[in-house]
């Protein structure tokens, strides 16, 4: 036999598949022939232990295999204890499940599917024994897996051999009683479920231990590597078994050991068949194969430090096995192999969704970006324009009532004579409207980038939907708004100084009259000539009247400017409050939203992956 095919274990059908015949170790499947013995609800195979002339009843006796439902058995039915999930490990996972629904709106339920998994698995695991460890032997073709699996067991439990492949569907071996709901969870069938020789943990070192022979990874079967792959998924630890030719090999570090190297505390890697290597080589050899895995990034348990252990053996002459045997034991009767499993996974997932959440910017609107916002939907409804036609109004107004007789009768006449041509080109209605549409547009644009600014894509991509969505209708509600709350209808408050500078200015012409009469009174000779008396009359109306005008036009532009600005403030802050209403609280509640997913992921990943170093974000 070629050295290099010693280990064989893939897939081809071992002993379990051929019937309920006896195999080269004497074993007799019962599950395929239920009239050699009794029926077992687990399916685990019963050994007979071939020490003489027992009989069958001597075969009983040691059969270590689970009764069916309601059986009685030997001690009384085992109690069987669930893994207590510790206090941080609980908190993740009621993280993650918040997050989950959290983000089902924003993100595909393809993106989500692996946090879905990892909750799934950690439930149903949860609702297992935890006085089990479930170990899973993999390894590429010729690594000797099988026979490394056959040697822990202490008697030829899966098929090995120069044909390839070999192990065709998983194996399982369980040290002691309670594993049927944990391996009927792997899927694997009751003609696949093994016990160990009595001799193999004659001091009880493995109890509690359910080995599991995977298909090879790199399998020429595709379903072969599907089913390891799918098991790899459920174990509580994994044996990666490699050899000496193929221990760098790209599929193994690439495809599983590197992608898994946060599992590295549930990881033992064995460097099997070192019976091959000369002298020092098996060293060299172990030495390279850390340094792999170290570039793997798969932390290494040396110096007392948690990590994966790394082994050298030889399954055919069992050098090194006892040391296997020993930190397996040990590893199993901590009973913390399905929590770190479902801690490392939850490391994994939360990585993957790490694009999704995370951010190294600042993210929000800040007060500038809302400022700049409502100025812009101001200019767009034309405050600026509203307050300067207040104030020009307010002050027509006061002219009005405050000029005098005359020169209101000269403003009238010229407005009557002037042509209607000649003036500068007035925009029509249409092109306002348009340009005010432009406007709204872009500044909705802005504030929606701003927003958006430093989010992962998903929630940027929520944000700048909400602003489409608030910014549909927009325009017309402003043109509505500005038009109920323009200038009121009718002529502008008057101040309190109004009626006296009306009556002064009412005397001022009422002097005029007076001096004008007196002098032609006296021109006609109904008076007598006095000219001193009504020229000042005259002349005191007539220098009197357009100082009363200069005087109230100064006093009004104080006034004036107060009303215009009035009415562009109300102007902008019903803009800004159209804005605030339609585009800036449906962004302000996805940029809250967003903040709750990441203050849940910050959860995820605290226990784990550093307390949300580089998260970002306030």
């Amino acid at each position: 036999m070629d050295p290099g095919d010693r280990g064989g274990d893939e897939d081809q059908g071992g002993p379990a598949d051929r019937g309920g015949h006896e195999d080269r170790t004497g074993r007799t499947d019962w599950a395929d022939h239920p009239e050699a013995g009794p029926a077992w609800d687990d399916g685990l195979i019963a050994r007979r232990v071939a020490e003489g002339a027992a009989g069958a009843e001597q075969a009983a006796a040691v059969n270590l295999a689970e009764p069916r439902l309601g059986e009685p058995r030997l001690g009384g039915p085992q109690p069987v204890t669930p893994p207590a999930y510790d206090g941080p490990l609980r908190s993740r996972l009621d993280a993650l499940r918040e997050l989950v629904g959290l983000s089902r709106a924003r993100l595909d339920s393809r993106t989500l599917a692996e946090a879905g998994r990892v909750l799934d698995e950690a439930t149903a695991r949860r609702r297992l024994s935890g006085q089990h460890t479930v170990v899973a032997i993999a390894g590429a073709t010729g690594s000797g897996k099988s026979q490394l699996f056959n040697a822990l067991a202490g008697v030829t439990l899966s098929e090995t051999g120069v044909r390839r492949p070999t192990t065709a569907a998983p194996i399982a071996c369980s040290w002691s009683d309670g594993a049927a709901p944990l391996i009927d969870r792997l899927g694997i069938p009751p003609r696949l479920r093994r016990r160990p020789a009595q001799h193999a943990d004659a001091d009880g070192l493995l109890r509690g231990l359910v080995l599991v022979d995977l298909p090879d990874l790199d399998s020429a079967a595709v379903q072969h590597r599907e089913q390891a792959e799918r098991v790899l998924a459920l174990v509580d630890a994994v044996v990666w078994v490699v050899d000496p030719e193929k221990y760098a090999d790209a599929v193994l570090h690439e495809r599983y050991l590197r992608p898994m190297a946060g599992h590295a505390e549930i990881m033992f890697v064995v460097l099997n068949q070192i019976d091959r290597l000369p002298g020092e080589a098996a060293e060299q050899v172990l030495d390279d194969l850390r340094r792999l895995l170290d570039e793997d990034g798969i932390a290494l348990g040396e110096y007392g430090e948690p990590g994966a252990n790394v082994l050298a053996l030889s399954a055919l002459t069992g050098d090194g096995l006892a040391e296997l045997r020993e930190a397996l034991g040990q590893f199993v009767a901590e009973r913390g192999a399905p929590i770190r499993r479902i801690s490392a996974d939850l490391d994994a997932a939360a990585w993957r969704l790490r694009p999704l959440y995370a951010t190294g910017r600042r993210t929000g609107l800040s007060e500038a970006a809302r400022d700049e916002f409502s100025a812009r939907l101001a200019d767009a409804v034309g405050a600026t324009a509203a307050g300067e036609a207040a104030e020009r109004a307010w002050l027509r107004n006061a002219n009005r009532a405050c000029g005098t007789p005359w020169l209101r009768l000269w403003r009238w006449y010229q407005d009557r004579c002037e042509p209607s041509t000649g003036r500068l080109p007035v925009r029509t209605q249409a092109d306002e409207e348009a340009t005010a549409r432009q406007r709204v547009e872009q500044a909705v644009r802005t504030v929606a980038d701003r927003a958006a600014t430093g989010l992962p894509a998903p929630w940027a991509q929520a944000v700048r939907e909400a602003a489409v969505r608030g910014a549909q209708g927009l325009p017309e509600a402003l043109d509505e708004l500005a038009a109920r709350t323009g200038l009121p209808p009718g002529r502008p408050p008057r101040p309190g100084w109004w009626p006296a500078a009306v009556l002064v200015q009412a005397s001022m012409t009422i002097l005029q009259i007076i001096g004008g009469l007196w002098l032609a009174g006296q021109i006609v000779g109904v008076m007598a000539p006095n000219l001193g008396v009504p020229v000042l009359l005259m002349v005191s109306g007539i220098v009197g009247g357009p100082l009363v005008e200069w005087s109230c036009r100064m006093a009004a532009r104080g006034p004036a400017r107060r009303y215009g600005m009035e009415a562009e403030r109300r102007l902008r802050e019903a803009a800004a409050g159209c804005g605030r209403a339609r585009v800036l609280d449906p962004v302000a509640a996805e940029l809250l939203r967003y903040r709750e997913v990441r203050e849940q992921y910050v959860r995820v990943i605290g226990a784990g992956a550093g307390a949300g170093a580089g998260v970002g974000g306030r």
